[in-house]
């Protein structure tokens, strides 16, 4: 797996647009172009692709680590960082947002009177054979 490959994961896994990506490695002095940037998610044929370098994808990595979790001064939640990337993608045209899945209205249940020896007997019927015993040998011969 190339350094490109976990840098297009990472783009996809945290819904990240460029221009979030060039602020992320804005924030430990990394400054990169959006076409730059662009170069790295395209297909290996593609005749402007180019490698993502070891040291392009560690700034990234830092600088990730900085815009979830925030600095020790200013402390920040992930979940809430991530929640907010979420709520800015834009809904496309002629797409409804995925509807939620309730779950079923769940049903109540007659509970079933207290089992005793008592009842049991009362309710027992004799059972009524529907089928003859047959005995079945599946082709083998046996012994009588």
């Amino acid at each position: 797996m190339t350094n490109n490959d976990i840098f297009k994961k990472l783009r996809v896994a945290l819904m990240l647009r460029d221009d979030q990506i060039v602020e992320i490695l804005e924030l430990v002095d990394f400054r990169i172009s959006k076409s730059e940037l662009g170069a790295f998610f395209r297909d290996e044929k593609h005749e402007n692709y180019m490698e993502c370098g070891d040291q392009v994808l560690r700034n990234f990595l830092n600088g990730l680590v900085i815009h979830l979790r925030g600095t020790k001064e200013n402390p920040k939640n992930p979940n809430e960082v991530l929640a907010k990337h979420k709520a800015q993608i834009p809904v496309k045209e002629g797409f409804e947002k995925r509807p939620e899945f309730k779950a079923a209205p769940k049903t109540e249940f007659k509970k079933k009177p207290a089992s005793n020896a008592k009842s049991r007997e009362k309710k027992a019927a004799p059972k009524i054979q529907v089928v003859e015993k047959v005995r079945y040998n599946n082709g083998k011969n046996s012994k009588k």
